[in-house]
């Protein structure tokens, strides 16, 4: 590390990959040892104190000794190395290949500019997942340099409050995106002029429905602008198609949204950080009738008995470049500023689990509590209930002739079937000729 990098570094906040500790202690040393072994690397500056103003320490043989020592008591032994500047030491933790690592006081984990304690389920899954991959950090082989988008980069410096007078490539090794020569893949979705040319499911979809059947499109749009772009223009494309009724009381006119855009904003960041990049798809943001709905491909990582209690970052450079900035405030806060600011607003919010993660906001004014498909306002039109008591007595009856027993065209039979299908009444089990209806 030179002297501009370090500099750079001081002018910083703690995060991901970087501790600042003003003096020795070595039951703190040793957890940020496993914190950082235990997560994916990280650098610990000796001699700077919690805003990164320099104080200083001396160095001696005894003192880099009994931070060796340190590391090797710890359970397996952390890898460190140690640089110097001027008089501060640098601590140099390396990702532990054999997780999880314990010091005396127990497993701890790097989340963004803490070092949490582990939790019992926690260490067993780390051990599950030992040979975790992490794809955010693995380097972009494919990336030619022409493609690396200036403007992207100064933008988010801007964002991120980082001096621009520094070399272009010191920034990015500090911002962990480089490698050697290398660009990560983390860096390819934040700065290259075109993601998708070479992480193809970079992309996110904006929709807007005229129903809340997804039936009838009044608007879509499909961007590859890089992770702060994608997030900018989801935020732009709900705040114009969301409804704001107004009142004057007084001299003020007060605003009243049909959702809360904390909420929503949090839902898209909390999207964008912890989908699978290596699963098929896109991001969706999609503004019903009635609600909206945030699907991020990808199940979450926390268990749904445990959500909303911990947060275990899928990809934390990612984390760790938002965070830099105004649209992460606070790491393993999302769900509940999602919670909160919706109840604000008087939204009610659902979070549905599966291969995918999805979040619905509903509309100021809908039934609190509802379920998604079991809407209770939504009653059941005249020809919907004879297609169910058709079904019920025969389980193979045809589309023909449910339309020839209720007396209209067979498309609006399928209509109807496809709006009880959504709202899971029934659904069809084998094929279109030989399978059934199964009332649910």
């Amino acid at each position: 590390m030179n002297k501009e990098q370090f500099n750079l570094i001081l002018k910083e906040k703690e995060g991901q990959y970087i501790e600042f500790k003003e003096s020795f202690d070595s039951k703190s040393l040793s957890k940020e040892f496993v914190a950082f072994a235990n997560s994916s690397r990280g650098k610990i500056f000796l001699g700077v104190d919690d805003f990164g103003k320099v104080k200083g320490i001396e160095i001696t043989n005894k003192l880099k000794s009994q931070i060796q020592d340190l590391a090797i008591n710890c359970d397996p032994s952390v890898i460190i190395k140690l640089d110097e500047m001027d008089d501060i030491l640098i601590i140099n933790v390396e990702e532990g290949k054999n997780k999880p690592h314990s010091c005396s006081s127990g497993f701890y984990l790097r989340i963004g500019a803490n070092s949490q304690k582990m939790k019992r389920k926690d260490i067993l899954e780390m051990i599950k997942e030992n040979s975790q991959f992490n794809f955010d950090e693995q380097i972009c082989d494919a990336f030619d340099w022409k493609d690396f988008d200036d403007e992207k980069f100064e933008y988010y410096l801007k964002l991120a409050k980082i001096d621009f007078d520094f070399d272009k490539k010191i920034l990015l090794k500090n911002l962990n995106v480089l490698k050697g020569e290398d660009i990560t893949n983390a860096g390819v979705l934040f700065f290259a002029k075109q993601p998708s040319k070479y992480i193809s499911n970079s992309k996110l979809r904006c929709v807007y429905f005229k129903d809340d059947e997804r039936v009838n499109i009044l608007d879509r749009k499909e961007v590859d602008k890089g992770i702060i772009g994608n997030i900018e223009f989801a935020l732009n494309y709900l705040n114009e198609k969301i409804d704001v009724r107004y009142e004057i009381k007084g001299s003020q006119r007060i605003e009243y949204p049909d959702y809360s855009e904390e909420a929503y904003r949090e839902a898209i960041v909390n999207a964008v950080v912890h989908r699978d990049y290596l699963i098929n798809g896109e991001i969706a943001v999609e503004k019903w009738k009635g609600r909206l709905m945030i699907n991020n491909p990808g199940n979450s990582l926390v268990k749904e008995e445990n959500f909303g209690l911990e947060s275990r970052p899928r990809n934390k450079l990612i984390t760790d470049l938002l965070f830099r900035t105004k649209y992460m405030e606070k790491i393993g806060t999302g769900i509940k500023r999602i919670n909160n600011f919706s109840k604000k607003n008087g939204n009610d919010v659902e979070f549905k689990f599966g291969d995918s993660f999805i979040v619905y906001f509903f509309k100021v004014g809908e039934k609190v509590g509802e379920k998604v498909g079991e809407k209770v306002g939504e009653k059941l039109t005249e020809n919907q209930k004879l297609i169910l008591k058709f079904i019920q007595k025969d389980s193979q009856i045809s589309i023909i002739k449910l339309a020839e027993k209720i007396g209209i065209a067979t498309k609006n039979i399928e209509s109807n079937l496809s709006k009880l299908k959504y709202k899971k009444l029934i659904e069809r089990v084998g094929s279109a000729k030989g399978g059934h209806w199964n009332i649910k």
